[in-house]
């Protein structure tokens, strides 16, 4: 989760999401390299625990930074066009967890339990809010409906993702009372601090975006680290194998496409304008690796942390190459005139 322009700016700024995947995205890069840094000298003994410490702390100031960001106000203005954004949530907390529940079928013949409940978990998640943002910029659509729509799903996911991980993860990963304790401790109060700060701290945060990009890209960062750190101690590269890997890409590609055409499908059978076909395409179709990465390491066990980070990378980056793709075209088919192209943004 990322900064975002309220819908007026948004507005105002057609350019805004006219980005596209042209070369890796560095905040994936740095995600790799995290990994590949816990695969070689992953934390151990008080180093460990010394990193424990400094990711609590990090989680802390992700969703205190949520918080001063997402616009309360615009979030619950959903409320005014509840169809769509009520279709935006049905698709990211209803429809994705059954097909992440189908998922659980291909254990442990065609991936091992363990990443198949890391499949289920991503989706599970809310969705992302930048690249949401970007990619309707891209394709045409209702920028100001994407920011509410990314907004209110990130607003119900600090409190509908924890209660979907109690009801289907729970007696898996060892969901407690104490993991209830811990979600309004890590997560709820640091958000509804940031909430509640929101109109003082809002200006400073807008200043000076590059510093609080990052520093909360340099917390994910880190809490990626920790967890795969934990999964090498655990022996995660001697349980997943390369196929197990491949198996991934093809399950993400699989549950992509069919959230894709659900939400294609749902857009024209309610008959959403073309504008707002493309919110629904757009934001119905992500889910955050910002958010998603600190909530496991408050809501999961250690040990299976690096099994439910690595589904989630992995369908993270197919989702910003596929979408980056359609909202192009999209774009085209709306306005031939040819645009400048960057990189997406990677939340």
């Amino acid at each position: 989760m990322t900064n975002h322009p309220s819908p007026d700016e948004a507005a105002r700024r057609p350019h805004l999401g006219r980005r596209v995947l042209t070369r890796i995205d560095p905040f994936i890069v740095g995600m790799l390299c995290a990994v590949l840094l816990a695969s070689f000298l992953p934390a151990r003994g008080d180093a460990a625990e010394a990193l424990g410490y400094l990711v609590l702390v990090a989680v802390g100031w992700l969703f205190f930074l949520y918080g001063v960001r997402l616009p309360t106000s615009d979030a619950f203005a959903a409320v005014r066009d509840w169809k769509l954004h009520g279709t935006v949530l049905g698709v990211t907390f209803v429809a994705f967890p059954l097909l992440g529940l189908a998922s659980q079928l291909l254990a442990p013949a065609v991936i091992p339990v363990d990443l198949a409940r890391g499949v289920l978990f991503l989706t599970l998640l809310p969705s992302t809010v930048q690249a949401s943002i970007a990619f309707t910029s891209i394709a045409r659509g209702n920028v100001a409906g994407a920011v509410v729509a990314a907004s209110f799903s990130n607003l119900a996911g600090v409190v509908v993702t924890p209660l979907l991980v109690g009801l289907l993860l729970g007696g898996a990963v060892g969901f407690s009372a104490d993991s209830i304790v811990k979600i309004g401790l890590q997560l709820l109060a640091p958000f509804v601090a940031g909430q509640l700060l929101r109109p003082w701290l809002a200006p400073w945060v807008l200043r000076h975006k590059r510093l609080t990009t990052v520093t909360d890209r340099g917390s994910v960062l880190l809490v990626v680290y920790s967890a795969f750190s934990h999964g090498v101690v655990d022996g995660i590269w001697t349980s997943v194998s390369f196929g197990s890997v491949v198996a991934l890409v093809v399950i993400s590609a699989v549950l992509l496409t069919i959230v894709l055409s659900l939400t294609t499908f749902l857009g024209h059978r309610l008959g959403f304008s073309r504008a707002d076909r493309v919110v629904l395409l757009m934001c119905g179709s992500k889910k955050s690796l910002a958010t998603g990465v600190p909530i496991a390491t408050v809501l999961l066990p250690a040990a299976t942390l690096g099994y439910m980070v690595l589904p989630l990378m992995i369908f993270h980056q197919l989702q910003l190459v596929v979408c980056s793709v359609i909202a192009r075209r999209l774009g085209e088919q709306a306005d031939p005139e040819p645009v400048a192209l960057s990189p997406a943004p990677a939340a």
